[in-house]
């Protein structure tokens, strides 16, 4: 028997058992949407991630004063004073892997303006913080080196800062705001952000010479930490490497001596983010799988009940010279259809949640050709796993008992 007219048996069984082979296909629908789903979410929070952090600067690194544990517990890195500005001098003059360097000391504390206040931090920086962090201003200027050499009282406010202090519209540009008691020019405003992947407004943030910050606000001679950023992303080990070289110089460590500051690059926490991410994504697929395999049970169930249905319809069949392989074919090519249908609508579902699940809540979402290959492979190689054996059963029987079968 050819090809042709088993496929057209196969179809002509399922077609009059609609209702039976649907609920049949359903297990395979969902798993196959769920799995593509899944995997649509996974892949998308994976891209929005490396999208904040290119974004904050993916070839930047900073570094922290103090390693050590103080009593079991790590000591905060605002508290420590091994960084030095012979430190930021060296980075800046000597390094060859290096782009940018700014020093950062910050504080906390209220900003006030006429009757309006607001809770934030002031970062004292350098200019060459922004490229560094790929901010940019929207409007006024940047401080000048002069305005850093001076210690002038002067700043950048991000879009958070105006709307609070200034939330009639006003244009904050030359106005006078107070932080602590001490008055700040604002010279420029921020290009809005918005929230990155861990949630945190990268438009609450006020910048000021860090000469400033260290001596009007903190009154202290050392710096709180470092922000620099490599050539490219591809030196940023080696420039990790000469950073660590220099300040082990600078602050005269032996050999055997542990580092006395931390350097944290973006490209180690992106590989962290998305190593996660990656677990997470797995873990919701093998989840939705379980869909796919319950299908599967489905399949094997259902074609074993229309093996024993149809028991006289074989028999016959193999009385007028259908042959075991032909009965085989013919359950297998069922079970094939059943799982490749489903398989079918699975994706256009599958999709089709994905977009909702962008459009209603604004989900990142990235649907990966692969994800759709591979759902509905498996779902096509389950339906012959789970098929073949009913199927064989059919092929094995004697066509006499069949015959007498009621």
């Amino acid at each position: 028997m050819n090809i042709g007219n088993l496929i057209k048996i196969s179809l002509r069984a399922l077609n009059n058992n609609k209702m039976r082979a649907f609920l049949t296909m359903l297990g395979i629908i969902i798993g196959v949407a769920s799995v593509i789903t899944m995997l649509a979410i996974g892949q998308g929070s994976k891209k929005s991630i490396q999208s904040q952090i290119s974004e904050m600067g993916s070839n930047m690194i900073m570094i922290q004063p103090g390693a050590g544990m103080n009593g079991g517990v790590r000591t905060s890195s605002d508290n420590q004073q091994s960084l030095k500005m012979e430190d930021y001098i060296s980075l800046r003059d000597k390094t060859s892997y290096l782009a940018a360097c700014s020093p950062s000391v910050s504080s906390g504390g209220q900003f006030i303006y006429g009757g309006n206040n607001y809770p934030a931090s002031i970062s004292g920086v350098t200019p060459e913080y922004l490229t560094i962090r790929k901010l940019s201003v929207d409007d006024g200027n940047v401080f000048s080196r002069q305005q850093v050499a001076a210690a002038a009282k002067v700043c950048l406010v991000g879009k958070t800062i105006v709307k609070n202090l200034f939330p009639n519209g006003e244009n904050p540009i030359g106005k006078v705001i107070r932080f602590n008691k001490i008055p700040f020019t604002i010279i420029g405003t921020l290009k809005e952000k918005g929230f990155n992947t861990m949630g945190m407004d990268q438009d609450n943030i006020v910048l000021a010479p860090y000469t400033t910050v260290q001596k009007r606000v903190l009154a202290i001679t050392y710096i709180q930490g470092l922000f620099t950023s490599a050539l490219s992303e591809d030196v940023t080990d080696k420039a990790t490497n000469e950073i660590e070289t220099i300040l082990r110089a600078n602050h005269k460590l032996k050999a055997s001596d542990d580092n006395d500051f931390n350097v944290r690059s973006q490209k180690e926490l992106s590989s962290m983010l998305t190593s996660t991410t990656d677990i997470l994504t797995i873990l919701l697929a093998c989840i939705a799988g379980i869909s796919l395999l319950v299908g599967g049970i489905g399949i094997m169930n259902i074609m074993y009940v229309s093996v024993t249905e149809r028991t006289r319809e074989i028999g016959l069949r193999m009385a007028i010279g259908a042959k075991g392989k032909d009965i085989l074919a013919q359950f297998m090519i069922e079970a094939i259809l059943i799982s490749f249908t489903g398989g079918i609508i699975g994706v256009l579902i599958g999709i089709g949640v994905s977009m909702l699940v962008k459009l209603a809540i604004s989900w990142p979402i990235s649907i990966e050709p692969y994800s759709v290959i591979l759902s509905f492979l498996v779902c096509t190689i389950i339906g012959v796993f789970f098929g073949w054996y009913p199927a064989k059963k059919a092929s094995q029987m004697d066509p006499i008992e069949a015959l007498r079968y009621e």
